[in-house]
């Protein structure tokens, strides 16, 4: 049989590289993605598809543009023939009162963490539609299902995903095509990482104490999420094993959802 294509946006580290290398060694091929062209972006394509033996490209897309998502996954079906595994991961975020919050960012936040979403996904749908088979898998966050202060334009665009989800699962439902969301909440990434020292500086504290106290005191596990955890977890919702889920979030949160 002809592998399946699974395209995973802004996945040139984090959470989307996680899944796009357990993707990928569950024989898959894949298309990771991110703004950049840099040469180390197709290398690490090279990488993987060496590591796993399989289709990997690297292709630019900036996912704040509804016609890059578009041509994306257009791109990706010239590519690989298919397109049978859409994971939506780009996401950014930033910080501030609502009533201080610059406009140009709420719009990008919008723009990269929901509404490319709907492009990639319209895009996408036709595609599955024809061979009869397809898994749409949004990247949302326990912030799409909780609030938090000084997010609103994260919190809007997680709630928008996890609604925008659930629409797509009852159009689809029976053409043999799912719709789920992925809730993680805190994920021990690069980008997190570096977080780390600037909150011990802000809260006097050492490393064990800020991670535990500070940034993940919404977890009750009082233990990051990984990102292979996430990647395993978009494994199964593309399996035949999840045929039957669809329209649902997953929490991979840590207890933080619980409560």
């Amino acid at each position: 049989m002809a592998k399946k294509t699974a395209i995973i946006t802004g996945s040139n580290s984090g959470i989307g590289l996680g899944a796009a290398h357990a993707l990928a060694a569950a024989g898959y091929n894949v298309v990771i993605n991110s703004f950049t062209d840099r040469p180390e972006d197709h290398a690490l394509a090279q990488e993987l598809a060496k590591r796993y033996s399989t289709g990997v490209v690297y292709i630019k897309a900036d996912m704040s543009n509804g016609a890059d998502c578009r041509t994306l996954v257009e791109k990706s079906a010239e590519k690989f023939g298919t397109v049978d595994v859409l994971v939506n991961n780009a996401g950014i975020q930033f910080v501030a009162p609502v009533d201080e919050f610059p406009v140009e960012k709420w719009d990008a936040i919008i723009a990269i963490n929901l509404t490319s979403a709907f492009h990639t996904t319209a895009a996408a749908l036709p595609h599955m539609k024809k061979a009869g088979w397809g898994r749409i898998i949004n990247i949302a966050s326990a912030h799409g299902l909780r609030a938090s202060p000084f997010k609103s334009a994260y919190v809007a665009a997680k709630h928008g995903v996890i609604g925008f989800t659930k629409t797509v699962a009852l159009e689809v439902a029976e053409q043999h095509i799912t719709s789920n969301t992925i809730c993680p909440g805190y994920v021990l990434t690069p980008l997190v990482e570096a977080q780390i020292p600037d909150q011990m500086k802000a809260h006097n504290m050492d490393r064990e104490t800020v991670i535990r106290d500070v940034m993940l005191e919404k977890q009750a596990t009082k233990e990051f999420a990984t990102v292979d955890q996430i990647g395993a977890t978009v494994v199964f919702l593309a399996s035949d094993a999840a045929a039957q889920i669809t329209g649902t979030s997953i929490s991979v949160d840590g207890g933080w959802t619980a409560a």
